[in-house]
């Protein structure tokens, strides 16, 4: 068989989803995760227009994502007083399906665990490739030797630093950082969830959004680059003490919350720039790897668009990565475009109060409605391939 054994970076969104179009199509698939299980619980992701839809669909997980959505949002921003200045639709924050990120990689997970091979607490260290495949170093495992290697492992891709250089190279800081916050038990579908709205206050340069689908809380701010361990916790907790502590409204109470919570991400908000080339040699990326643009509004609908192209090219390539992989890029680079260069810093936290009115007076404008149609008018941008739902590779030995 042709470029028949497979391995994938990232058992996130893109990777499981990625697995599961694989094996269907008769490739032999390891899922290597850093993490020792599934992450459960996270922020909120969501689906927009047909185009997402139908993939979910052909995959036999719409009904799945569906049943277990968190429903629409409204974000109400208001001022240190808490009178309500302007609403955010919901319809625009939660798209035409919102879910948390850990249920949807529970659904993806499940959907392909059964004939995949995943493992959990190890990750890719080197990559030497050859010419009739790759040898795969692992923090923990034994070498292997695979015909493929797949990168899904987010914005801070190590398969992309491996195969392509250094991060430095790719991914540009767009001048804000977010944080994500709450407790596990908010990752309990059983658990109470409040999120009939979410409330919202900015002063200058700074944003904290307190409830609704995102988190239990939110922060995005205005910030040079920082110095700090994406894993470490108690590092994100002073960052944010430190930055929210002249905030008044609901800010001193929210930080004294944040001392109890044992579920906080604090990032950058970057963009991944790869100049439309996601591919090199036998490697290839997906998802927040290759097109990743954070808080930008389509990185779950590319991820699971981008494996179901990658694996369909794949498919009816014979395993032919070399004809695959340019499709792919072709493809792919046509409908990133929504990702754009966009940056969500500017306009949920400007740096000024007069910045801040004008924002509010866009949400109330028709302009904001008009880029809302443009939004699901880009989701949309893209000729989606009908791959055959099965392809048996052929014995080229």
């Amino acid at each position: 068989m042709r470029n028949q054994t497979i391995v994938i970076s990232g058992a996130g969104i893109a990777g499981p989803a990625l697995a599961y179009w694989l094996h269907r199509y008769g490739f032999t698939v390891t899922v290597v995760e850093r993490a020792p299980a599934l992450r459960p619980g996270g922020q909120a992701v969501d689906f927009k227009g047909r185009t997402h839809l139908t993939v979910l669909e052909r995959m036999g997980v719409l009904d799945a994502v569906r049943a277990r959505r968190t429903g629409t949002t409204d974000t109400v921003f208001v001022d240190g007083d808490g009178r309500e200045l302007v609403v955010m639709s919901g319809d625009f924050t939660g798209g035409d399906i919102e879910i948390l990120r850990g249920d949807l990689a529970e659904i993806l997970y499940e959907k392909s665990s059964e004939a995949v091979e995943y493992v959990f607490g190890d990750t890719i260290t080197a990559l030497t490739e050859t010419a009739d495949g790759v040898q795969v170093h692992f923090e923990h495992g034994q070498p292997r030797t695979f015909d493929l290697v797949l990168g899904a492992d987010g914005i801070h891709s190590r398969v992309r630093k491996l195969a392509f250089g250094p991060e430095s190279d790719y991914v540009h800081h767009l001048g804000h950082y977010y944080c994500v916050a709450g407790a596990s038990r908010w990752s309990d579908p059983t658990a109470p969830r409040d999120r009939a709205r979410a409330y919202a206050h900015n002063i200058p340069g700074k944003l904290a959004i307190d409830g609704g689908p995102k988190a239990q809380q939110m922060y995005l701010f205005a910030s040079p680059a920082l110095d700090f361990a994406r894993d470490d916790t108690a590092a994100a907790r002073r960052v944010i003490e430190s930055t929210y502590a002249d905030m008044g409204w609901h800010a001193p109470r929210m930080l004294a919350d944040l001392a109890g919570f044992d579920d906080i991400y604090l990032d950058s908000i970057s963009q991944v720039r790869m100049n439309g080339t996601y591919t090199r040699g036998r490697v290839a990326l997906v998802g927040d790897s290759a097109y990743g643009n954070t808080l930008g509004g389509f990185g779950t609908g590319l991820a699971v668009v981008g494996a179901y192209v990658l694996a369909g090219e794949l498919a009816i390539a014979d395993g032919g990565h070399v004809t695959a992989f340019g499709a792919y890029d072709r493809i792919m680079k046509h409908y990133a475009k929504i990702a754009g260069n966009s940056n969500a810093g500017p306009f949920l936290a400007p740096k000024t109060a007069l910045g801040i009115k004008a924002r509010n007076w866009f949400l109330g404008s028709r302009g904001f409605s008009l880029m809302m149609k443009y939004g699901d008018k880009a989701a949309n941008d893209i000729d989606l391939i009908d791959y055959p739902a099965r392809v048996e590779l052929t014995d080229v030995s």
